[in-house]
């Protein structure tokens, strides 16, 4: 039964609570695990934490069976993997040895036996378990903790927050597409599942020589590439002459794939397959239906000449959510990732994120204010909210101003006479101005792995920009805890010298 953190405290163990994180270390580490020691050692947080997790990881689950790692271990290990914009196996260095983290953790020990050692698969497996749902659970704690250390150390009794909306693209892990290279992802993949599936007690026909028919595939791909990349006299017959040659290849494998195919699904049928290799049976259906729209779209594209529609394109068949954006950039004219949104407040803390799945930006403005306005307004004073060009929405603008002091969204295009007079006053120009602050936090989030997401599918892509909001704002916290030990012991250094 997986439980919640409970520190069991025997000789050499030192309590969460007790250990000594280096405030004056200059490492992005040590402010992410005084906040997650604050969050710890904090009853009121610490109860709430918990509670989110464990009615997420533990739901419909019985209470019986061997313990697996904690929650706790699981969010920590979760955010410093993104805090240091680390793999899995720099992760299990740093879980394995980092002092520090294993204190926080609550496996560190002071006599220096190794009480519990971590293994790179119960990482993969464990880490992975949260989702975007229960990171914003954990997210809007976090804020709320954050606002309540600054509401402490500035004296107020009512927090105003200037808040700012902008977007930017966290790029999938995928190459740069071309129809010809996606043909080449499609049919190598179809001859590598085909070769995993022949071991063993399954015997396919007609696949002996499988890694000839691999190599003269890529040979053939080659060729088409490298006369698409040099051009040259006769450019497009030797292109059609090439792509014809790799088109017939393609159609061979892929008529041979459906014929195994066809065995495969027999041999399920009378029960002989093994659960893994019903796994790659799975996988080379998809893989031929890829392969057969990419023969489809080659032999359009170069042999008849067609204008492929947008929204028929793939840009990556292992990333089939991928988009192709092109915000028009100097240095990076084409994207391929699915843009961000951020809401950030003048402390810049991130106290909403949108992750824009073919949405509009005004859709997504309209709302992460409203979720703003109902996860701050009870509390906070929205004093303003300022948003880019793109987002403009007339029904937006109109809706958020109600509850929003200053809502400040300039339009695109052509203003009317009341418009142009809203832009030039002076809180509106000195608010538009502060909105550029935005870009230094999606700065420290690109440095902090949200630049491009290693992890699989939509639903990784989706923990993954969430856990990197979780994991920034944490690190927030814990600067703002350690500047206010530091003001601590400066007036206390100041009252003794008096």
């Amino acid at each position: 039964m997986r439980k919640k953190f409970e520190q069991q405290l025997s000789l050499g163990i030192v309590p969460i609570g007790e250990i000594k994180i280096r405030e004056k270390s200059r490492h992005q580490l040590a402010p992410l695990l005084k906040a997650l020691q604050y969050l710890f050692v904090t009853e009121e947080l610490n109860s709430k934490v918990f509670t989110i997790l464990e009615e997420h990881i533990m739901k419909n689950k019985k209470r019986t069976g061997r313990p697996g790692m904690s929650l706790w271990e699981i969010l920590v290990l979760s955010l410093v993997r993104l805090n240091l914009n680390i793999d899995y196996d720099f992760l299990l260095d740093q879980a394995n040895n980092h002092y520090e983290l294993r204190g926080i953790m609550g496996v560190g020990r002071t006599d220096f036996k190794i009480d519990k050692k971590y293994h790179i698969q119960t990482l993969r497996d464990n880490v992975g378990m949260l989702d975007e749902e229960v990171l914003r659970k954990i997210n809007d704690v976090i804020v709320e903790a954050s606002h309540g250390v600054i509401k402490k150390n500035e004296g107020a009794e009512v927090l105003e927050l200037y808040t700012k909306v902008d977007s930017y693209v966290v790029e999938t892990n995928v190459h740069f597409p071309t129809d010809i290279n996606l043909l080449w992802d499609c049919g190598r993949k179809v001859l590598d599942v085909i070769g995993h599936l022949r071991g063993g007690e399954l015997s396919l026909t007609g696949w002996r020589k499988y890694k000839y028919h691999r190599r003269k595939l890529r040979n053939r791909y080659r060729n088409c590439a490298e006369i698409h990349r040099k051009k040259g006299a006769n450019y497009q017959e030797r292109l059609k002459e090439s792509t014809k040659a790799y088109l017939s290849k393609s159609r061979e494998i892929e008529s041979k794939a459906r014929q195994s195919l066809s065995e495969c699904t027999q041999a399920f049928i009378a029960g002989q397959l093994s659960l893994f290799q019903v796994g790659l049976v799975q996988e080379l259906q998809y893989y031929l239906s890829m392969l057969k729209k990419h023969i489809d779209l080659v032999d359009r594209r170069i042999l008849k000449g067609e204008q492929i529609p947008h929204s028929e394109k793939l840009f990556s068949i292992f990333e089939p959510h991928t988009e192709w954006i092109s915000k028009g950039k100097l240095q990076k004219k084409v994207e391929l990732g699915h843009n961000t949104a951020i809401a950030t407040d003048q402390h810049h803390l991130i106290i909403d994120f949108e992750i824009m799945f073919q949405t509009s930006d005004a859709a997504v403005g309209m709302e992460m204010g409203k979720r703003i306005i109902d996860n701050y307004g009870a509390y906070c004073q929205l004093r303003s909210m300022s948003f880019d060009r793109g987002f403009y929405s007339s029904l937006s603008k109109e809706a958020l101003s109600k509850d929003i002091d200053k809502v400040v969204m300039p339009k695109k295009g052509k203003r009317s006479l009341a418009e142009e007079e809203e832009e030039s006053q002076e809180d509106y120009k000195r608010l538009l101005r502060a909105h550029s602050a935005v870009e230094s936090n999606i700065n420290q989030l690109e440095h902090n792995g949200l630049d491009r997401c290693p992890d699989k599918g939509e639903k990784g892509f989706r923990r993954y920009i969430a856990l990197g909001v979780v994991s920034y704002n944490l690190h927030r916290l814990g600067r703002l805890l350690i500047q206010a030990e530091q003001a601590s012991k400066e007036e206390e250094r100041t009252r003794s010298a008096a």
